[in-house]
């Protein structure tokens, strides 16, 4: 183990004490609040969780009343945060726990990480901050901060990487386990960036940094490039019957699997699609055009509205009770009525 690592953690819980941001998950950190907002940050911003985690919380203050609570429920109450499957897997394990664990989240471990969507990293944070145990949390927060403190050129995104820095993290764990974990995700999040220049003379481990004592800090962490997002040009359609909007289920696999959407195509199918529907092209009226960004593909939409008879296979709504009971991905939004 590099011993720069050793003289990291009192350094860092120093800064943290006092350069903490206060957020709704911290000020009461039992299992079941920790839990749910390991898994809401999840790819997701800080500021976009908070609302939503306030809200979820609200509704569903306990894992059981996660885990008794219809699927469309929790649905509805993670609408617009995106990543689905992490609210699916949110309740496929509060059954879990019901079931197998009296009602109480696990504290190792290895029983956390049987709970589906908890990986190493989820299941060392709730680990060390619901229950300090000694545990690593590795994020791309904390790989970015090592990687610059140890000016180290190895590619974070190897699976290898991560798990040579879970171990060097795992002998220099002090006993306040669960705060060490969250100062070097803040000071990733807030000093340590990951886009622009980190704000070096505010970081308390400046002294010892070496990618800062060698200028190198703009250059690290080293990531294997991303391969380019697949483009797709897509038609939406808003179809309107007597002050009702079309919706319909997506397929119960691949991309937004399940949830609801406003119908539509790629772009280059859609003649075909308007005469098995029966619309004529001209009854069609263009309402404007929006991007919405996945992780491997791009939706480059236009939008188009007509009014029509009922079409089968589609579910008719009105906006009060679109907007009450369904489901809609972000995808959609820049569509739906306002």
């Amino acid at each position: 183990m590099d011993q720069l690592l050793k003289r990291i953690p009192p350094l860092l819980l120093d800064w943290y004490d006092g350069a903490a941001r206060v957020l709704p998950w911290r000020s009461e950190p039992t299992p079941y609040r920790v839990w749910v907002s390991e898994i809401m940050l999840q790819q997701t911003r800080v500021e976009a969780v908070k609302p939503y985690f306030d809200r979820f919380l609200n509704a569903l203050p306990t894992v059981q009343a996660l885990a008794a609570a219809p699927e469309e429920t929790v649905l509805k109450l993670w609408e617009g945060l995106g990543y689905y499957s992490r609210a699916r897997n949110l309740h496929k394990a509060a059954k879990m726990i019901c079931e197998e664990f009296g009602g109480e989240l696990p504290s190792e471990k290895a029983e956390l990480l049987r709970l589906p969507g908890i990986g190493s990293y989820t299941a060392g944070a709730v680990a060390s901050i619901a229950f300090n145990q000694k545990l690593p949390a590795v994020d791309g927060n904390v790989l970015r901060v090592i990687s610059r403190v140890l000016a180290s050129r190895q590619d974070i995104t190897s699976a290898e990487v991560k798990k040579a820095m879970e171990r060097a993290l795992q002998e220099i764990i002090p006993e306040r386990a669960g705060d060490f974990n969250q100062s070097l995700m803040e000071l990733g999040a807030t000093v340590c960036l990951p886009n622009g220049a980190p704000l070096c003379l505010l970081c308390p481990l400046y002294g010892l940094c070496r990618a800062a004592d060698e200028g190198i800090q703009d250059e690290i962490p080293v990531k294997t490039p991303k391969k380019p997002r697949k483009i797709e040009r897509r038609t939406v359609f808003v179809l309107w019957n007597d002050g009702r909007l079309a919706i319909r289920r997506r397929p119960k696999k691949g991309l937004l699997a399940g949830l609801w959407e406003l119908p539509n195509c790629i772009s280059d199918e859609q003649d075909e699609v308007l005469r098995e529907w029966g619309i004529a092209p001209e009854q069609l009226a263009p309402i404007g055009t929006a991007k919405h960004i996945f992780t491997h593909i791009e939706w480059h939409m236009q939008g188009v509205s007509a009014q029509t008879e009922e079409i089968g296979g589609m579910t008719w709504v009105t906006p009060q009770e679109l907007a009450e009971q369904y489901t809609i991905p972000n995808a959609f939004r820049a569509f739906l009525p306002k």
